[in-house]
């Protein structure tokens, strides 16, 4: 399923279920790691999901949404 509203921001209701797919990803498919591009692909998002923090970054930094 795509959605091509790419314009738009996402409503409260989508942003809840953003936060409830990505938890249920990071639970149940996430091995070590998983990169990703999103976004415009003239200005692109690179997104890591990883299971330890980035390098040098301190786990208060991460907020748990």
């Amino acid at each position: 399923m795509r959605d091509e509203r790419f314009e738009e921001r996402l409503s409260a209701e989508e942003m809840e279920l953003f936060f409830q797919y990505l938890h249920r990803f990071c639970r149940h498919d996430l091995d070590l790691f998983a990169l990703l591009e999103a976004g415009d692909p003239q200005y692109p998002a690179y997104v890591t999901f990883s299971r330890d923090p980035m390098t040098g970054v301190d786990p208060d930094a991460y907020r748990r949404p």
